[in-house]
């Protein structure tokens, strides 16, 4: 696949599925086919980390330089990832606020293993607020989003089988993309995820990466049927494509 090179939403994730490869490791990847606890307010953050009011809502970190540097630490900890932005999709390099400590920044991190997180220089970042969140319910096959403490939708998923299971956990949207063909296997969009599949290292070229998107199959629908990926109806992920913004939190619960 070869053809996904256009441009999505204002909100800055640009869309750039280079090949098939790339969409199928969105797909597979868990493939393909959080929501933190609130961060406290920030307090004394200088330069371009100014304080966004989220009473309820959740932190989103966004890079304002071509690469940010990840420590151990706050203030003088080891440098342990260096990570580019734009992302290899070609969305602004986002993250999500896990903490607020004087200038620096804790955030959940889009590497392996799940739930890692670093440290961040909030001077690196614009930071922005969202009281949106999704919670997907394995269990009962079905995700909702929430703004605040209102649930807006509701739908049926599908995940990934016992040989290739969801992992649960905390992620985050890391970039929006959208397929040239909206018939196709990944549907009209897919929501990259910050988590990887925890049984498949590598697929289809790509690093076993996460995803939210959309099917040309609804009635794998409520059933174990991906290599990791969520899957939703092609209505229900162009609903959340047109009003969620990168850095929204998701939480995978068994």
């Amino acid at each position: 696949m070869d053809p996904m090179r256009r441009s999505l939403m204002p909100r800055g994730a640009s869309v750039a599925l280079p090949a098939l490869a790339a969409a199928a490791a969105l797909a597979a990847a868990t493939a393909c086919s959080s929501a933190p606890d609130s961060p406290e307010e920030p307090s004394g953050t200088s330069g371009r980390a100014e304080e966004p009011a989220a009473p309820e809502g959740s932190y989103i970190a966004t890079a304002v330089g071509d690469e940010v540097e990840v420590r151990s630490e706050p203030d003088g900890g080891e440098v342990v990832h260096t990570l580019a932005s734009p992302n290899d999709f070609g969305a602004d390099r986002t993250f999500l606020v896990r903490q607020v400590r004087g200038d620096w920044l804790e955030v959940l991190l889009p590497v392996r293993p799940n739930g890692s997180t670093g440290w961040i220089e909030a001077d690196d970042v614009e930071l922005t607020a969202t009281e949106f969140r999704v919670e997907i319910d394995m269990s009962e096959f079905s995700f909702t989003v929430v703004e605040g403490g209102e649930e807006l939708r509701t739908g049926p998923i599908g995940i990934g089988t016992s040989e290739t299971p969801t992992p649960p956990g905390e992620y985050y949207f890391t970039e929006l993309l959208q397929p040239s063909d909206p018939g196709g296997a990944y549907g009209a969009y897919a929501f990259g995820l910050s988590g990887h599949s925890d049984t498949l290292e590598t697929f289809a070229g790509g690093p076993g990466q996460l995803a939210v998107h959309g099917t040309d199959d609804e009635s794998g629908l409520g059933g174990e049927v991906s290599h990791g990926c969520i899957r939703v109806s092609n209505d229900d992920i162009t609903w959340m494509a047109e009003r969620l913004p990168l850095g929204t939190p998701v939480e995978i619960t068994e």
